[in-house]
């Protein structure tokens, strides 16, 4: 198995999402017609533009335990639709700073959708269930798992909205560890499998989730659940201290009997205002080619 050199996969704006501006430790960015600025640690140059006209804005709480709220500069919806390709899903100003799915994961669900006609595909940590529509709309039979049960009917109400409910999709609430160790026990196989995982976390029994203690053990557990037939894994992590390099060495540790290629490096978005790359995410992601 070969470990690639590290590359940056951009995330380019479409017609109900753009990241307008960014600067001065913020981002502003529409979500079809509504405008919203967040905090963005890594924006670290000025604005483009002189002038931000948000919509709402989400002021972070004063503690390194996260937290904050929204302020509505006007009148924004409780949750309004936007729309990628065939798939439409429901955004809204969530309590987490977000807006109910992470745009800058667009290139890597149409890299799984070339990958994904007739496949059966593991969605872990799915939250509201976008990537998993995404992978439906292309010929995949579905496992989404959350541990959260409103984000679980969250995907379903997208999936309604999407008109495909009739999909071969599987919405399952469960702690994603222990739902892999069960599936391994059962002697399933997946043509491709999805993690998402969180910095931190709890299941719904109250299990706790810390990435730098469960990542391994949790690809180890997937890896069983791939054999040389299988076509993919992709592994995104989020606002960590971790090196790609890290991360791509150990799904090519992990995976390496299986064959194929672990390319791994850094998730970005185009910012409109002048084309510069907004950095968002580390990845590894292991191909049958």
């Amino acid at each position: 198995m070969t470990l690639s050199q590290l590359t940056t996969i951009v995330a380019e704006p479409w017609d109900d999402w753009e990241l307008i501006d960014s600067g001065g430790g913020q981002k502003w960015e529409r979500y079809g017609p509504v405008t919203v600025v967040r905090p963005e640690p890594q924006a670290m140059w000025q604005p483009a533009l002189d002038q931000w006209l948000p919509d709402a804005t989400f002021v972070p709480g004063s503690d390194e335990e996260g937290g904050g709220r929204w302020v509505r500069h006007s009148d924004v919806p409780q949750d309004w639709p936007l729309q990628r390709g065939a798939v439409r899903f429901h955004a809204s100003l969530t309590p987490f700073r977000h807006l109910g799915f992470f745009p800058d994961m667009a290139p890597q669900w149409d890299w799984m959708r070339e990958r994904s006609a007739d496949a059966d595909v593991l969605n872990l940590f799915g939250y509201t269930g976008v990537g998993t529509l995404q992978l439906s709309d292309a010929g995949a039979r579905m496992v989404h798992v959350d541990a959260s049960k409103k984000s679980v009917e969250q995907g379903k109400a997208n999936a309604l909205l999407s008109g495909i409910t009739d999909r071969p999709i599987r919405w399952i609430v469960d702690d994603a560890t222990k739902f892999t160790a069960r599936e391994v026990r059962r002697g399933r196989r997946y043509d491709g499998i999805l993690l998402d995982p969180p910095k931190f976390g709890r299941g719904p029994e109250g299990e706790v989730w810390r990435l730098e203690e469960n990542l391994a053990p949790l690809l180890a557990d997937c890896r069983r659940l791939l054999d040389r037939n299988s076509r993919f894994l992709v592994l995104t992590v989020y606002a960590v201290r971790m090196s790609a390099l890290a991360i791509g060495e150990l799904v090519k540790q992990t995976l390496g009997d299986l064959g194929g290629t672990v390319e791994t490096g850094e998730m970005a978005v185009r910012e409109e205002a002048r084309g510069l790359l907004l950095p968002t995410a580390i990845f590894a992601r292991w191909s049958r080619s």
